[in-house]
């Protein structure tokens, strides 16, 4: 039975209600969803016009815009700029930055896990994605729907 995304955003809430590791969150998890978009950025692919090597981060984050149209259209559509922004910001650094993009993904990935788990040594609870892989793609829409109810927008 699927689970409504209010009902998710509630579990994944539990373990996340110290301010110190929400304040992490709000840090870590937009850099681990960006820095995963980068490092498949840097998976080569067949050439197609256009997508050329940047391929799998576009069916990737299509694949991932489709679980949240599922749930919510309010939330797909932020996820869908906030994944736009990451491919965008990628291919800027992948053509303007001294280090290659994969190195400067990867360690925003380690730096930002390690992060994230402090926070939930603060917290004292477990990661929600240890609970169930799902939580690796609520953590984001829970960040977004909390932005909408700062802005009055309904999801």
């Amino acid at each position: 039975m699927e689970r409504s995304l209010q009902s998710l955003f509630n579990e994944y809430g539990e373990s996340h209600r110290n301010a110190v590791n929400v304040a992490v969150h709000w840090c870590a998890v937009p850099l681990i969803y960006f820095s995963v978009v980068g490092l498949l950025m840097c998976i080569p692919a067949p050439a197609y016009r256009y997508v050329d090597h940047y391929l799998w981060a576009l069916l990737a984050t299509g694949a991932v815009w489709v679980f949240y149209m599922q749930r919510s259209f309010s939330i797909a559509v932020g996820m869908a700029i906030f994944s736009a922004a990451c491919v965008l910001a990628g291919r800027w650094l992948d053509i303007h930055a001294a280090w290659p993009l994969w190195a400067i993904c990867l360690s925003i990935f380690v730096l930002a896990w390690i992060a994230q788990f402090i926070g939930h040594g603060v917290e004292g609870k477990k990661p929600s994605f240890l609970k169930d892989l799902l939580f690796l793609l609520i953590g984001p829409a829970w960040l977004m729907a909390k932005l909408y109810r700062r802005l009055g927008i309904a999801y």
